[in-house]
């Protein structure tokens, strides 16, 4: 079964084949022991060229994975080249020129998947979380952390370059959404002492100073981002516009968006302690407030979130909003 490291900047892209020299590509050719009607074959059924990507990038896909897992043969066996055709026709040859193409970065590709795999992705974010505002963060998360990540050298990195078309690129997506949900439970669930475990804890009752303190901060918070940062926030979590339909009003690619909305409520959380720290609240104080059960907290977000949105936007309307937030 494919699965994804947990640790993304590790995985490193196969270089282009445009970008390989002529003794490359022959030796790319050799390496597969293919015939080129052979490779040909598996180009067309993978469709590779909808998403962007040539025959003999695909080459270098296919050779790639081959040596990987030694062709599904046992450590040591040299494949022959029927051995070879019979392995890389048992891929998902189109999940896997999609992910590849998607990991190198092509449009067409994006759009294809973005088509089959957003949706589905959300949804088992919200199931595997509970939450629909986790869950989207969730899905979101690793959806700017699969479009991939540009180093320091230029290289593009993407998780979907692990990817070797054996399994299910869906099943796939799963597990390395398991990942991440896993690796952010971890990084927000720290040891609890012996001693906490010796009695069950009363629940806990809101206190109402404590809540008016919690509601200024958030007040605070919200009324200091931009006006753009504003009509972000209100279009995804408010009127529960998706990505794409943000990305069409903005002009912009739905991969913008995402990242966007991820950095956002990552400054907008770090914000919030800093203004419950500076309100008199300790940090261990602050991190619990962030769990505060909503429904107790009387602040009306969209006229927050609505003031003024559109002054950045010369020529766009903001999309109508209807209701308050519960």
């Amino acid at each position: 079964m494919d699965t994804a490291s947990s640790k993304p900047a590790d995985l490193v892209l196969p270089v282009a084949f445009e970008q390989q020299s002529t003794a490359a590509q022959q030796g790319t050719a050799r390496r597969l022991n293919l015939q080129a009607n052979v490779l040909e074959e598996l180009w067309r059924a993978a469709e590779a060229e909808s998403c962007g990507l040539s025959a003999e990038e695909f080459s270098v896909v296919l050779a790639s994975v081959g040596e990987r897992v030694n062709h599904g043969l046992p450590p040591g066996v040299l494949p022959d080249a029927v051995q070879m055709a019979v392995f890389f026709r048992s891929l998902h040859l189109a999940e896997l020129a999609l992910a590849q193409a998607c990991a190198l970065g092509r449009e067409a590709a994006w759009e294809i998947f973005l088509r089959r795999y957003r949706s589905e992705l959300v949804h088992a974010a919200v199931s595997m979380t509970g939450s629909a505002t986790l869950g989207h963060d969730l899905a979101d998360s690793l959806y700017a952390e699969l479009y991939g990540i540009r180093q320091a050298a230029g290289e593009r990195r993407s998780p979907l370059a692990s990817y070797s078309g054996r399994g299910s690129l869906l099943g796939w997506l799963r597990t390395t959404l398991v990942q991440r949900w896993r690796d952010h439970h971890r990084r927000t669930h720290r040891e609890t002492p012996l001693e906490g475990f010796d009695s069950a804890a009363p629940a806990a009752t809101p206190i109402p100073a404590k809540l008016e303190q919690l509601t200024a901060a958030l007040e605070r918070t919200l009324r200091g981002i931009a006006a753009e940062d504003r009509f972000l926030l209100s279009a995804y979590y408010l009127d529960r516009q998706t990505l794409r339909q943000i990305a069409q009003t903005l002009a912009v690619h739905e991969a913008t968006i995402s990242r966007r909305l991820k950095r956002l409520a990552d400054s907008l959380r770090a914000q919030l302690i800093e203004n419950l720290l500076s309100s008199g609240f300790n940090k261990a104080a602050a991190q619990e407030a962030l769990g505060a059960d909503p429904r107790d907290i009387e602040i009306n977000l969209r006229a927050l979130l609505q003031t003024s949105q559109t002054s950045t936007f010369p020529g766009k309307t903001a999309p109508t909003a209807t209701g308050e937030t519960q």
